[in-house]
């Protein structure tokens, strides 16, 4: 058996062996340099919150009641109107009642909204499902309580 000195070939075992410790070595490099990728795009930095004034909250709680109570008051009339027109609404599909409803409200409110000081144009689609629904549910709602004899 020969002793290896410096300068002879590397066998192959060796050779794998460090080859399997560089690839080590670039993996864990890899892992940190992903680790801290993640940590810097999972941490945002925190905005800063936009304090509003007693006005301004007053003024937005006035609008969130009004935005509650003009949808109800449209979906209670569409109820009453629905049961004076139609009845009991059998000889028409409940789908075209319901489109004919909710075109109506959404006009109605377009109308009112600008009457009574709102802007509509800052309204936005999340605003517009809120107060398509609350008026679509008031008028499911006064209807069937309409239809549904005392007791």
């Amino acid at each position: 058996m020969s002793k290896k000195t410096k300068g002879a070939k590397k066998g192959f075992w060796e050779r794998a062996k460090e080859s399997a410790g560089q690839q080590q070595v670039l993996a864990e490099r890899e892992k940190v340099s992903k680790q801290k990728s993640v940590a810097t795009q999972s941490t945002p930095k925190p905005a800063q919150p936009i304090e509003k004034t007693p006005e301004e909250k007053t003024k937005l709680h006035k609008e969130g009641i009004v935005k509650t109570v003009v949808p109800a008051l449209i979906g209670t009339v569409a109820g009453f109107i629905s049961l004076v027109s139609m009845g009991d609404g059998t000889e028409y599909p409940w789908f075209s009642i319901m489109v004919f409803v909710i075109i109506f409200s959404y006009y109605g409110q377009r109308i009112v909204y600008p009457l009574i000081g709102l802007d509509i144009k800052e309204f936005g689609k999340k605003d517009w499902f809120y107060v398509e629904f609350m008026a679509v549910i008031f008028w499911l709602v006064v209807w069937t309580l309409l239809l549904n004899p005392p007791l």
